[in-house]
């Protein structure tokens, strides 16, 4: 049986060395399989593509217009409360918009929520419920 899996999410952009930066100061590393038009980075166990947002919905073949919010949000969990408090003062210092700053949360852990400068929000939180296995991916139970 083969498992679930999303291996790239890709990122309609306005201003691709802008947005290239602000994932690079989140500690996402570019990979040498990017090129002028689109940019690849790699995660621990996902990656990101950042693509013009034209060119995207183009390739899509459906209309560019604002969505507002789209109901999705993108998460990266943390080990810890001072790495989620370090991570958003990465964001906000390239360029992110913060909606919630970091705080305690009804269900236990530690979260905040923020956009990149395309308005993709993005939750950067501390669940104490759900560890990381050797990998550094998470260990959700079956």
């Amino acid at each position: 049986m083969t498992m679930a899996r999303i291996n790239i999410v890709t990122l309609g952009v306005s201003d691709l060395a802008r947005s290239r930066a602000f994932y690079e100061a989140l500690g996402w590393k570019a990979s040498s399989a990017s090129q002028d038009s689109i940019v690849f980075l790699k995660g621990s166990n996902i990656s990101l593509a950042l693509f013009g947002r034209e060119a995207l919905a183009h390739d899509a073949q459906v209309a560019d217009q604002p969505t507002g919010f789209s109901a999705v949000t993108f998460a990266y969990n943390a080990a810890s409360k001072a790495e989620v408090d370090k991570l958003f003062a990465n964001a906000k210092a390239a360029g992110a918009t913060a909606f919630k700053p970091p705080q305690d949360v009804f269900w236990g852990g530690y979260s905040s929520y923020m956009a990149d400068p395309d308005g993709h929000i993005w939750e950067i939180a501390f669940n104490p419920f759900i560890p990381f296995d050797e990998n550094g991916n998470l260990a959700l139970p079956d």
